[in-house]
């Protein structure tokens, strides 16, 4: 059998660790291409988190609500089932601080945070609602309040990045720092973090996840168009582990939603969701996904047959 080259990196990803203790996750160091353990070393295979809301999701389909529904009323209760369905981490929305729903207070949020924190022994995600000016009150509050645990918060964008770095450095937090599926956007967000005094340990670099049929293809190329930079070109600024919020963009897609009664030639809802879920996952982590996030758990179990296949 003939020898193939061995593709050399000059550069490789942060090793960064979420968490703490026995069920700590550590994400990056790999000094190749996804999956190409035979061109260097992948000493932390991707991982798999799921997510929950702090409030009951009105517009989950049917294949989401017959897993979940029972616990949708306890933020800490549905943290302890994802944890026995087999997630690396977790995921904690905060729904309810939307200016254009609810509009919770940071204090309440703050309260849900702790509850789900202290139920669960996994590294927790806190995420916004996209809104800069609440999700960085709400975070830097979140930050203040859980000292210690090393949370990731996020998503952290160029209007709220101060409010919400200077509280993660403050209280020792990570960031996952999102850019809107542009490689020179997301390169500027590490520098502008870096700036300010947040350690490369303590940064993700969430690129905007598009789903399948939905940006998929755009999501992919900047996330190639990073990897190279970081691994070929050296490119500090890039060298961070990648995290995808895979669930949020697959399951609000008519393709995920519509139910076989209105679209009998679409097959089994259920199943054409999980299809979905898993195929933009795995384009994802061809494309150099660190951390997928993702909602069913049957997706979650394909996906770590896959990785599983792919390191051995």
């Amino acid at each position: 059998m003939a020898d193939f080259p061995k593709v050399e990196s000059s550069g490789s990803i942060n090793q960064q660790r979420l968490g703490e203790g026995e069920h700590g996750l550590s994400l990056g160091g790999q000094a190749a291409y996804p999956f190409h353990t035979f061109d260097g070393s992948i000493p932390n295979p991707p991982a798999l988190a799921l997510e929950i809301h702090d409030r009951p999701p009105t517009d989950w389909p049917e294949a989401l609500n017959e897993i979940y529904s029972e616990v949708y009323a306890d933020p800490a209760n549905w943290a302890r089932k994802c944890v026995e369905l087999g997630a690396d981490a977790l995921v904690l929305t905060l729904t309810s601080i939307d200016p254009n729903g609810d509009d919770a207070s940071a204090e309440s949020a703050v309260e849900t945070v702790k509850a789900v924190a202290a139920a669960i022994d996994r590294p927790l995600i806190v995420w916004g609602v996209d809104n800069e000016p609440k999700d960085g009150e709400v975070l830097r509050a979140v930050a203040e309040a859980i000292d210690g645990r090393r949370l990731v918060l996020g998503p952290v964008v160029e209007g709220n990045y101060k409010q919400v770095g200077a509280g993660a450095i403050g209280f020792k937090h990570m960031v996952a720092a999102n850019s809107p599926i542009d490689i020179n956007l997301a390169k500027q967000l590490s520098i502008l973090l870096g700036n300010l005094g947040v350690h490369e340990e303590d940064i993700l670099i969430d690129p905007t996840t598009g789903g399948l049929g939905y940006g998929l293809e755009y999501s992919y190329s900047v996330m190639e168009r990073a990897r190279i930079a970081a691994l070929v070109q050296g490119d500090e600024k890039l060298q961070f582990p990648m995290l995808n919020m895979v669930g949020k963009e697959v399951w609000k897609s008519k393709e995920a939603k519509v139910s076989a009664d209105q679209q009998p030639t679409w097959g089994d809802a259920r199943a054409r969701g999980i299809s979905i879920e898993c195929i933009t996952g795995v384009s994802l982590l061809l494309a150099g996904s660190d951390l997928l996030v993702l909602r069913h758990p049957e997706s979650l179990k394909r996906l770590r047959a896959y990785i599983a296949q792919m390191v051995q």
